[in-house]
């Protein structure tokens, strides 16, 4: 029923935003922005996936190279379910890495923290950071032999095809050719591969050892003594290899089409040889041993190909080939390549890394401040199940996170920062005090009610939302002096700030008073009084601090035009009326004022990527849409969009997912709107060059 609805709604969300316009091609649309690789390059891996697990390949379509791409975009194998921990012979508790702070509430405060002098607990708080961490599971390649090199191999074509969700890739090597289709099942965390060649080329499955590194591509290939593969079960088509890693444990499941040999190679090694010119295999990889049958190489391709052409034909869809502006091309490129990379990486059981399931980024957890960043747009593109997937995993984890607000003094639950699916916070001198994470449980909560508003949301949400709110509240102090509830003890979303010194952050105010007049509305709707102190809390929040006509870094940022600290890193400001819809609290000609100072004045070589789709938001919503533009598309390091469509960063993070779903949120904001917008597309400028099509997307509040 759900997905009839849903796909109900997109069709009534195209009807009312498109009027009389012609259904978008979507096939044409989507196949046009294949990418298409005729070269190794460590930057244009290609990835299949299904939001729980990705397999990345190279330029021969299975793994054949993976060192080559190790510090370009890895060839990960990564799932949400694969995660080890080093062994913890000390006995390190999570207790021992709290330290007590005072923020001037009447109460000291214990955070989970970095610790920088000698000792038990920065060992504890070490350990902590580092377990658990995101396995790799295995690669799958070519084994072509240690003397072949990857500059013997000629003629490469390569191919993502989007619209059915597989990889065509065709080499010449020795004189001879080698054909490669790879595809991920939508539902099992299993690739398929067909091969066709008369070099009978075999495959390898290497397993490494997790390198428990902050960001890499999580294989140690030199301890292959601390884990072992055996071999459960094997016929002349399937074999099953159970996987033991320290005290974790998973297997991998072999079958395969053709006459073929399955081969201990050395430890940890293991070569599939074919014996005829057309060979298909699959491999499964499962935490637990799976005795059934599984999918065949033909089903597995059929089930990819619908499941794709659904995703595609369903949901969201811009056009940008009828623009006269010669930016639309590369625009549209990187609109649709995000839709696929944040279904693949993005839309599973529990929150991502910003790495998706390509490689580790801090030891391949997750941060929950990013989680709006990855997932908000899934709601606005007509796909919100993609988001309800993802938001159950906060009942999961819930009493932890009411733990952590009540050793702290608060009410409610406080949602941890940087984790991993089991919710223990990961200690940390920055994350471990900021607050922003905690409205994106109650923002996206709403976005899947406005996709779907039934009882139904409210009883599945409502007691998360409440708590969180309740939280939020706590938190708030109020100045009795002034009669005003005040935001301070607290890393605000420009990191640059400090916990001990930063109160009244204007993007967090501005959040504080958005998500408590959600969680208000959601106490109506499940038929509940309205909340008194909340509403109190709401009427008297601070107002935004501002000098000369322009916002503050913070209210106690006085000299924010002046620190480097105040004009690098987010220039959060911009979130306040952008992600946010307008409040009391802002004043539109100093929030004006401030877009253009930032347009001009800031280090934006010290940004991140969805810095720009924040900038663009802002600047729609004020009625600036050549800035919006301007901003999804400026010419700067940390906003640019790899072959593969991937938002690459620096040479740590060659992707970063949360610019992916920051340019997909600011993209249906710019074309569908918000909460009261009557302009058509009132982000793209009215030039006559910017003739955006599109059908299926839902306004932002």
């Amino acid at each position: 029923m759900k997905k009839i609805f849903y796909s109900c709604l997109a069709l009534i969300m195209s009807a009312c935003g498109a009027g009389k316009q012609a259904p978008i091609d979507r096939q044409a649309l989507v196949t046009r922005n294949n990418p298409q690789i005729t070269a190794f390059d460590s930057l244009a891996s290609l990835s299949v996936g299904n939001g729980e697990f990705a397999y990345t390949v190279d330029a021969t379509g299975l793994q054949t190279f993976p060192e080559m791409y190790s510090n370009g975009v890895p060839l990960g194998t990564q799932s949400q379910w694969g995660w080890h921990s080093f062994a913890n012979p000390e006995n390190y508790k999570p207790e021992e890495t709290l330290k007590n702070y005072d923020f001037g509430r009447g109460k000291q405060e214990p955070y989970a923290t970095q610790f920088n002098e000698p000792g038990r607990q920065k060992e504890a708080s070490n350990w902590f950071r580092i377990n658990p961490h995101r396995l790799h599971l295995g690669i799958v390649g070519f084994e072509l032999g240690k003397e072949v090199k990857s500059a013997d191999i000629t003629n490469i074509k390569q191919e993502l095809n989007l619209w059915k969700g597989f990889i065509n890739s065709s080499f010449n090597l020795n004189g001879k050719s080698v054909e490669v289709q790879t595809a991920c099942h939508p539902h099992k965390d299993m690739i398929a591969a067909k091969i066709h060649s008369t070099l009978h080329p075999a495959v390898n499955f290497r397993f490494p050892y997790p390198s428990g590194g902050h960001s890499d591509d999580a294989c140690d290939w030199t301890k292959n003594e601390l884990h072992s593969t055996v071999v459960v079960s094997q016929d002349d088509h399937s074999a099953i290899l159970k996987r033991q890693i320290d005290a974790t444990v998973y297997y991998v499941q072999i079958r395969w089409e053709g006459e073929a040999k399955l081969t201990e190679k050395e430890k940890n090694y293991f070569v599939l040889t074919p014996l005829s010119d057309d060979f298909a295999f699959t491999c499964l990889f499962t935490p637990n041993e799976q005795t059934d049958k599984q999918p065949s190489i033909a089903e597995t391709f059929n089930e990819s190909d619908a499941y794709w052409i659904s995703f595609w034909k369903n949901g969201g869809a811009v056009d940008f080939s009828a623009c006269k502006d010669v930016r639309a091309k590369e625009l549209e490129r990187r609109v649709v390549l995000s839709q696929y990379l944040l279904a693949i990486q993005c839309a599973g059981s529990t929150p991502p890394q910003e790495t998706g399931l390509t490689y580790n980024s801090w030891f391949g957890k997750f941060h929950l401040e990013m989680i709006w960043w990855h997932q908000a747009q899934f709601a606005l593109w007509g796909r919100p199940e993609l988001l309800d997937r993802t938001l159950g995993w906060y009942e999961k984890v819930y009493p932890i996170a009411r733990e952590i607000a009540k050793r702290q003094g608060f009410d409610g639950v406080r949602w941890m920062k940087m984790t991993d699916p089991s919710g223990i916070e990961a200690p940390s001198k920055v994350g471990s005090f900021l607050i922003w994470q905690q409205p994106h449980l109650i923002y996206l909560a709403e976005l899947l009610y406005r996709s779907n508003p039934s009882p139904e949301v409210i009883k599945k949400y409502n007691k998360m939302v409440q708590e969180t709110a309740a939280f939020m509240y706590s938190f708030a102090t109020y100045d009795q002096l002034e009669g005003r509830f005040i935001l301070k003890g607290a890393i605000p979303a420009q990191e640059t700030l400090r916990a001990s010194e930063t109160v009244n952050p204007p993007f967090e105010l501005s959040y504080w008073h958005f998500a408590m007049s959600i969680a208000q509305k959601w106490r109506e709707r499940a038929g509940e009084k309205r909340n008194l102190r909340w509403d109190e809390l709401i009427d008297k929040l601070s107002p935004l601090a501002s000098q000369d006509g322009l916002y503050l870094a913070a209210e106690t940022a006085l000299d924010t035009y002046k620190d480097i600290r105040f004009t690098s890193d987010h220039m959060a400001v911009l979130g306040a009326e952008g992600i946010l819809p307008k409040c009391k609290l802002v004043r539109n000609d100093y929030m004006k004022n401030t877009l253009n100072w930032i347009w001009d004045n800031w280090n934006w070589g010290k940004t991140w990527g969805w810095d720009y789709p924040m900038t663009a938001m802002n600047a729609a919503r004020l009625g600036e849409p050549d800035k919006a533009v301007g901003a999804l598309l400026m010419d700067k390091r940390t906003n640019t969009y790899l072959v593969n469509g991937h938002n690459y960063q620096d040479d740590r993070l060659r992707v970063y997912l949360p610019g992916n779903g920051g340019l997909l949120t600011a993209i249906s904001m710019m074309c569908a709107g918000w909460d009261g917008c009557k302009e058509k597309n009132p982000g793209f400028p009215k030039d006559g060059n910017w003739n955006v099509k599109w059908e299926g997307l839902l306004p932002m509040p």
